[in-house]
Order: C-alpha cells, then sequence, then structure tokens
C-alpha cells in the first residue's frame, strides 16, 4: 500500500477530525459523507460535540447527520460500498445506532438488502424498536425468511419424504438418494485396468416410498440472547417441515419459561415477530415440557437447539433425557452457530448430555435436514 493510499484510508476512518494534511482522496467526498451520517452517532453518543473539522479554515458547516434522511444514505451507501461492507453498515445501523428511520419509513425499508445478519440484528433489537418501525421490521424479516425457506426447501423435501426404496430407480439427482452400489455396477464395463480407474457415466438413484406414519417432532429452541442466529433458522425449518407430509410439528420456544408456539409453526415470520430474545436459561424445564408432549414415543423425535449453557439444574435436565431415551424418543441435540457458522455451546454439558441418550452435533440447516431424514428413515 502506497503512502497515499495509507493516507486516504486514514481520513475516511478519522472524519471530521483528520489533520487538514490528511487531504481528501479525489471523489471520497461522498464515501466520507456516508460514513460520517452513520458513524458520527458514535461520537454523539459519549458526549462529542460535531462541530467544524479541525484544521478547517473559515466558519466551517456542521455535518449534521440529520442532513441525509435515511433513504438517501441507503442509496448513497449501496452505489459507494461494495456489497459485504453495504450490508456490515446497514447491520450497523440497526443494532448499534438504533437507526429507526430505515425501518419508520416503508420506502427506506424495502431498499434494505435483506440478509441473515441484517434479520439477527433486528431480531436482537427488536424489543427496542418504536411502533413506526413494526411494518418495517416485517418486511425485512418476511423477505429474509422468503430468501432462507426457497434455499431450504428442497434439502427437507428430498430428505424427509420417506425411507428409500431401493427397488425403484430414481430420475430425481441429489446426492440424499445416491444409489453407489447400482452405479458401481453400471459402470463395471467402463473399468480402465492400466490407469486402476473406473470412469462413470452412469450415476444411479433411488426413489422414496411415500411415509405412511406420522412422525412428530417435537422442536425445542433457546431464545436467550445468543440464540438470535439459531432461532431464525429453527422457525424457518418449522415451518417447512410443517407443510411436509406425515409429519406433526410442535414448536416451543424457552428462556426460563417454556412458550407453545405450535399453532404459529407453519409460519415463520410470525414465530419470530412473537419470540422474546434475552433473559435466562432453564433447559431442563424445557425438556419437561417435552415429555408432557410425548404420546407415542417410537415415533416422537425431540430437537433441542441451544447453546447448552443450562441455567437450571442439570441433574434434573440429564435425568429427563434419559427417561426419555428410555422411552424410546429419539433425541437431538443441535448446538448454536455463531455468524460464521462455528460451533459456541458448552461442550461439558453436550458430553454429558450425548452420555445420557441425546445425540449431539453442530450442523448447518442443510445438514440437519439430511441428519432428521436419516432419524426418520
Amino acid at each position: 500500500m502506497t503512502d497515499q493510499e495509507a493516507a486516504r484510508r486514514w481520513r475516511l476512518v478519522l472524519g471530521r477530525y483528520a489533520a487538514q494534511e490528511l487531504q481528501q482522496g479525489q471523489g471520497d467526498a461522498g464515501i466520507e459523507r456516508a460514513l460520517q451520517y452513520l458513524y458520527d452517532r458514535e461520537y454523539v453518543e459519549r458526549g462529542h460535540r460535531l462541530g467544524k473539522q479541525p484544521g478547517a479554515r473559515g466558519g466551517g458547516g456542521s455535518l449534521d447527520p440529520s442532513a441525509l434522511k435515511a433513504l438517501d444514505w441507503l442509496g448513497q451507501a449501496r452505489t459507494l460500498f461494495p456489497r459485504e461492507t453495504f450490508e456490515r453498515m446497514q447491520v450497523d445501523a440497526v443494532s448499534r445506532y438504533r437507526l429507526t428511520e430505515l425501518l419508520a419509513d416503508p420506502d427506506a425499508a424495502e431498499a434494505l438488502e435483506p440478509s441473515r445478519e441484517l434479520a439477527t440484528a433486528l431480531l436482537q433489537v427488536r424489543g427496542r424498536l418504536d411502533e413506526r418501525a413494526a411494518a418495517g421490521l416485517r418486511s425485512v424479516i418476511a423477505r429474509v425468511v422468503e430468501d432462507i425457506v426457497r434455499r431450504l426447501r428442497p434439502q427437507f423435501a428430498t430428505a424427509l419424504s420417506g425411507r428409500k426404496d431401493r427397488s425403484r430407480r430414481s430420475m430425481h439427482k441429489v446426492s440424499q438418494n445416491f444409489d453407489g452400489k447400482r452405479t458401481l455396477q453400471a459402470n463395471l464395463s467402463r473399468y480402465d485396468p492400466e490407469s486402476g480407474r473406473l470412469i462413470v457415466q452412469d450415476v444411479r438413484f433411488v426413489s422414496r416410498a411415500r411415509r405412511t406414519l406420522t412422525w412428530e417432532v417435537v422442536l425445542l429452541v433457546d431464545q436467550s440472547g445468543s440464540m438470535a442466529a439459531s432461532l431464525l433458522y429453527s422457525a424457518v425449518c418449522a415451518g417447512i417441515m410443517s407443510a411436509l407430509p406425515g409429519i406433526t410439528v410442535r414448536l416451543a420456544v424457552f428462556d426460563t419459561n417454556v412458550v407453545d408456539l405450535s399453532h404459529l409453526a407453519h409460519d415463520p415470520v410470525a414465530v419470530l415477530l412473537t419470540a422474546q430474545l434475552g433473559g435466562g436459561t432453564d433447559i431442563a424445564k424445557a425438556m419437561r415440557y417435552a415429555e408432557q408432549q410425548v404420546t407415542n414415543p417410537s415415533r416422537t423425535v425431540v430437537v433441542l437447539v441451544s447453546d447448552f449453557e443450562e441455567g437450571g439444574s442439570v441433574a434434573q435436565l440429564l435425568a429427563s433425557v434419559r427417561r426419555l431415551a428410555e422411552s424410546g424418543v429419539r433425541l437431538l441435540g443441535l448446538a448454536a452457530l455463531d455468524e460464521s457458522a462455528e460451533p459456541v455451546y458448552d461442550q461439558g454439558t453436550a458430553r454429558r448430555l450425548a452420555e445420557s441418550g441425546m445425540h449431539v452435533a453442530a450442523l448447518t440447516p442443510e445438514r440437519f435436514a439430511e441428519w432428521l431424514g436419516e432419524v426418520l428413515a
């Protein structure tokens, strides 16, 4: 990086507080103004006055953030910054600086770039938003949910459509239906002895038999403050499963209390706008609730989505898990993932849950669909 480029970047970082020697780069006026509109709020919250820039000549006018409207800022920022940077600025706007104008203005809410990160930020600050922002919040959450559903529905539909029927070939080419044995048999004539390789041209897949017996999936979702992303995906998964034949979904969210949202399981947006992130965590109480819902243990799967940071009685939690496992219920523990899809959970509690009869894993939603499909096969 050249000295000139380094000076330019420092100028953009420091903004109005940059020394006069750090000259504004050519064409950077718009970038600097867009950054000031958002990040000058940090200085205001710390008690700084936004007067003229240090070192500037003359009176110098104030670049008050209100000089730009939220919608104008969105339009400018979208064109000035790379998409990844713009999406990060959106998240900062709603999570750090409570820029509710973005949601209160219908045009501005529509102009927001929907993303998982933005939806997660909105869920975390939803309780601090005023009524004017409610419609915009719903609009953004709905668009994010629609995008995730479109991406995940095929995986769930395929994985949960029924057991594999190896007597029938399928032309539906998905990895879960791959038939390795018949693929090998169909391509044996293409074996090359010199290279020792089998040239595969004919890939075989099996059909799935439609499920005739109903499974009940009890989905318990931790809604403590760190679980926003997991709550988002859990609501979507519940909505997708509710629409599949042969599966009944019971959905409950919990902190130190358990709230049954089964009547909303088909509507992920309604679930997300009803759930209340924050508070403590009593997983034992949630598992006792699950015990009360089981009517046919051999056809029931209990899925616990949590970071396993138990605030209640670990002994009671493990006792509940053992009772469910001994009755024939299949128990899956899905560990929380952070924004980088890295597992974030109490490994000690997870290990003890596994020892008590619960299968525990840290999986993306796509892999969870496959895992659940294997359990229901």
